[in-house]
């Protein structure tokens, strides 16, 4: 066939073409999403995050949180996650246009924290998940396969008979030696940052007629 390599290198060139368009797309759409700026509080949001959270954020990738918590609220009619607690709304694209890395995930060994920083804004509660998990849940599922991220934390010698107002609030089964106490230090101190910062709570109006589940027709179940 005289033509068959321009008929493989012109088909394999449209395939290729396809292949990058659709991500380049995507990224644009999504990308050129700006803030949305509320009518009446004219307030911007989603609101960026902090310094101190930004760096949080980089250590969250780094010790690998996305391989078992996704950051991805499903919809009512997708998924339980709404009754679950774990978000007052679905996800909506313009949730993630301030993140510089988008965290989605794939596995749920752990629960959804996209909005942990709503449901959970207390500090003291996320320093004790990360050193010592089973004294926040008693055993629970939540703390199944939950590692305990001691090198977050600096454990010293007390400076006399009080503990640091930094020192985190232990039960005694959290092993930490008498005449000691346990201190976040700045890499815990910014991930507690990022975690309290995941708050996707706005319903963009735009973005809730186009996620709006499709009516089903009359007579269909």
């Amino acid at each position: 066939m005289k033509n068959g390599l321009t008929l493989f290198l012109g088909v394999f060139g449209i395939l290729a073409v396809s292949w990058v368009a659709l991500p380049l797309a995507a990224h644009h759409q999504i990308g050129s999403l700006p803030q949305y700026k509320d009518p009446i509080e004219e307030t911007l949001n989603p609101l960026p995050l902090s310094g101190i959270a930004n760096q949080g954020r980089l250590v969250y990738q780094d010790l690998g949180c996305v391989s078992c918590h996704t950051q991805q609220i499903r919809h009512e009619e997708t998924g339980p996650d709404i009754k679950r607690g774990w978000g007052e709304r679905g996800g909506y694209a313009r949730d993630y246009i301030r993140d510089q890395t988008t965290f989605i995930g794939q596995n749920r060994l752990g629960p959804d924290l996209r909005n942990v920083g709503k449901r959970q804004p207390d500090a003291e509660y996320l320093y004790k998940l990360l050193y010592a998990p089973e004294s926040t849940v008693g055993g629970a599922p939540l703390a199944h396969g939950m590692p305990a991220y001691h090198f977050l934390f600096e454990v010293r010698p007390l400076a006399g008979n009080q503990p640091s107002y930094k020192a985190v609030k232990l039960p005694a089964s959290a092993g930490v030696p008498a005449g000691f106490e346990v201190v976040p230090t700045p890499r815990a101190e910014a991930l507690v940052a990022y975690l309290r910062g995941l708050q996707d709570n706005y319903d963009y109006p735009s973005e809730r007629s186009l996620n709006a589940p499709a009516e089903h027709p009359k007579g269909e179940h």
